[in-house]
């Protein structure tokens, strides 16, 4: 029965693909026909396509419209406007009533015009007015909004204007360092709940002072290089929890910034970066009686990972619990403590044979009850749980071959959960986000956005409407008014209008599915082809590719404007593919990642492509390039390493080669903990010596993420293994696939090497 339901996903999959690929229909042939002649273009038709790919996303976007509905809701939620742009620069300002969902102009935009001439003197027309926000005040009977540096507000009745102070624009984002927080101590004064004392960290003591008495020394530090870092009273003021830290190995990173603005010598910046196997800050907890003036350890095994615990008091006052993930993620649980006895329990326990998915965590702690509503894959399957105080498992919330993508509320006295959740329907594809309210008990599971296609939504401040944006890759999207109770459909709000498209022969990317290496599992990716895409050629394929544990990414909802799609230009079949190890199916799909990160799901990928292949022969497979960032790096180094005889070129940005050298927690969770052996044999340092093909390596020399000394490090290898590849450091950059300049690159070495032919020669001056 399942493979009966693959298989017609499959169909369903081929038949968007020949609505959309019209040109695909006369050009699938025989496999016992010759292969086609392979497209390769002169340097004048070279030229025009470099050309095209600079420009056709500009030009894509600039021909759809109302692709978005951002709405901004009024009164608490009964009713809300949006903001249109239209074409020729034209812009409309729409109102709806969130009941009815009756829609009209949030104003007369002609009669606004005609007041702000009349007013500034300016030359404002009806479509273009000089601003994009409006406020509702005064219970609605105005209007206001800025132009440039000038707020005006508008009566809407009468449409007089009245000239306001503008509002205060927020500056530029201050970039934050990659560790702040050493967990130093806390030097401000505490106060009891009750008001009748304070306490404060001083030289690593806690000094209590009571209210009109004198400083009182409660507690010293710890032994060795610990220190009291946190304090917090119980609710019935007559104890403090301490928190005593630890430091860890607390390691730095190094970069050089050769190019500084200022024209100065090179600067060396520096910061805290834990990686793998590095010892890092732990955590103990101590109770203090105040009155008593004792204090005693908790019982309960240091917090050796992931920060500083956040203490939540649950009704009886007395009790505290905590979430413990131990070091490597391989176990979450939530513990609870008595804060007069010092006694610890487990009350959740989540251990899998493999990994904690943290990046999928999800915990809620009920107020009204000492409830928790909590995520697993205990079951295979990412689904939610409640608990009771005493940690017994209730009732499971949700169950089936889905996932539990994320909460969106919970409420607590009609005891009800939104979530989203992807793959209920076995006749779409799994990926698509579609969203729930369902019981505590698991009863009433209600879909509140049936229809098909991938979801977004935007709920009402009342929680009594929601903003539906659903679109699939190949449709464009459709806004939807409707019930956040039942999903009852109130209006339809706008549909996209892409009618005025194909400037350069637009056409959607096509999907596509295969199966994976078990024979079993359907692999989903999306295709792209050139605009100029011509049937009797055949093409090289480039994938891009990103294969972090942490989610899925090939686009599920329409865009006008892909960037792969300006890569295609070049004369390429360019597709992206979700393998065995990404996030947002199985647990036993997930699973695939562990201590593996090395597989990359390349072994899926290669199977999609060649079935591609086989199903279009203008798709040919041993011409097959493939480039990343980041993870992305990583993998599309690897896929030269360890797949050479089926990937020919790669260009790989700002990669982590080896997992011993990046963050500790993104490589610790899905590497495992302590290292291991796999570390070295997956690294692409370590086996930098298997190299065929042909390799362009991208960092910038700021990289604040994965450290640079990544990518030096395998060029060092490299060398060492007298190995041919290309190197580009990027001044300046930080964590990047190379901008505009790296983007060139990119083109230019997937031209010279899957096309056979020489870029434009970019130094020469183009008359």
């Amino acid at each position: 029965m399942n493979d009966i339901r693959a298989l017609s996903k499959v169909a369903l999959y081929r038949r968007w693909a020949l609505a959309g690929s019209f040109f695909f229909l006369a050009s699938a042939v025989s496999a016992n026909n010759p292969p086609l002649p392979r497209y390769k273009p002169s340097l004048p038709e070279l030229r025009k396509a470099y050309d095209r790919a600079g420009r056709i996303g500009r030009e894509y976007s600039s021909h759809a419209f109302k692709l978005r509905v951002e709405p901004n809701w009024i009164d608490g939620g009964r009713s809300f406007w949006y903001r249109n742009e239209l074409p020729n620069g034209r812009r409309e300002f729409i109102k709806v009533d969130a009941a009815t969902g009756r829609r009209g102009v949030a104003f007369d935009q002609a009669r606004l015009a005609a007041a702000l001439r009349s007013a500034s003197g300016a030359d404002v027309s009806a479509d273009a007015l000089g601003f994009q926000e409006i406020e509702f005040v005064d219970d609605g009977k105005a209007i206001r909004f800025d132009v440039k540096d000038q707020g005006w507000k508008l009566d809407a009745q009468t449409y007089g204007l009245e000239k306001v102070q503008a509002k205060r624009r927020e500056g530029p984002r201050v970039p934050v360092p990659w560790r702040q927080d050493l967990w130093e101590p806390n030097p401000n004064p505490v106060a009891s709940p009750d008001g009748g004392r304070t306490a404060r960290i001083v030289h690593n003591t806690i000094v209590v002072t009571p209210k009109g008495g004198a400083e009182q020394v409660l507690a010293r530090g710890g032994l060795g290089t610990s220190y009291i870092s946190r304090i917090q009273w119980t609710p019935d003021s007559k104890r403090i929890v301490a928190i005593r830290v630890s430091p860890g190995d607390r390691k730095e990173v190094y970069l050089i910034e050769s190019s500084p603005s200022d024209h100065g010598p090179a600067k060396l910046h520096r910061r805290v970066y834990d990686r793998p196997g590095d010892k890092v800050d732990s955590f103990e907890l101590s109770i203090l009686d105040v009155e008593a003036r004792t204090e005693s350890r908790v019982d309960a095994e240091p917090i050796d990972y992931n920060g500083m615990p956040y203490l939540r008091w649950k009704r009886d006052k007395r009790h505290f619990t905590y979430e413990k993930m131990d070091r490597g993620y391989g176990r979450w649980r939530i513990i609870e403590v008595d804060s007069i006895t010092g006694k610890s329990r487990t009350l959740v326990d989540d251990d899998p044979a493999t990994f904690f998915d943290s990046t999928a965590h999800f915990a809620y702690y009920c107020r009204d009850s000492d409830d928790v509503v909590w995520r697993s894959e205990r079951d295979g399957w990412g689904h939610l749980y409640l608990s009771d105080g005493d940690g017994r498992i209730v009732n499971q919330i949700t169950k089936g071959n889905w996932v539990v993508r994320g909460v969106e509320s919970v409420d607590e006295k009609a005891r009800q959960i939104v979530f989203r959740a992807s793959g209920m329907d076995p006749r779409e594809d799994p990926y698509f986000v579609h969203y729930y309210r369902v019981n505590f008990d698991g009863t009433g599971l209600t879909p509140l956005t049936p229809a098909h296609g991938n979801h977004t939504v935007q709920f009402s401040p009342d929680g009594r409407t929601l903003v539906d944006t659903y679109s699939t890759v190949t449709n464009a999207p459709v806004h939807e008014l409707r019930s956040a109770t039942d999903g009852k459909l109130i209006s339809v709000i706008e549909r996209a209008d892409i009618s005025a498209l194909p400037p350069l022969g637009w056409r959607p990317p096509e999907p596509f599915v295969a199966r994976a290496r078990d024979g079993k599992t359907d692999i989903y990716g999306i295709v792209f082809r050139p605009s100029h895409f011509d049937p009797r050629k055949s093409y090289p394929v480039i994938e891009d590719i990103y294969a972090g544990p942490h989610d899925s990414f090939v686009p599920k909802s329409f865009g006008a404007s892909y960037a792969n799609q300006s890569l295609a230009e070049l004369g390429f079949i360019v597709v992206k593919i979700d393998g065995m190890g990404t996030r947002n199916r199985s647990k036993a799909f997930h699973d695939v990642a562990y201590k593996n990160l090395a597989d990359a799901g390349l072994p899926d990928r290669i199977l999609w492509i060649k079935a591609l292949a086989k199903r279009y022969p203008q798709v040919d497979a041993t011409r097959v390039g493939i480039f990343g960032g980041s993870a992305g790096g990583q993998s599309s180094t690897g896929a030269l390493l360890f797949h050479p005889d089926f990937y020919k070129v790669a260009v790989s940005s700002c990669g982590c080669h080896d997992n011993r050298l990046d963050k500790i927690w993104w490589n610790e969770q899905w590497m495992g903990y302590p290292v291991g052996k796999e570390y070295a044999e997956q690294s692409n340092i370590t086996n930098a010596a298997k190299l065929r093909g042909n390799l362009l390596l991208m960092v910038g020399e700021l990289d604040d993420n994965v450290p640079p000394e990544s990518t030096y490090r395998l060029a060092d290898a490299l060398i060492k293994a007298n190995k041919e590849f290309e190197l580009v450091v990027l001044p300046g950059h930080g964590h990047t696939d190379g901008g505009p300049y790296g983007e060139r690159k990119r083109r230019d070495f997937f031209v010279r090497h899957l096309l056979g032919v020489e870029p434009p020669t970019w130094n020469e001056v183009r008359k």
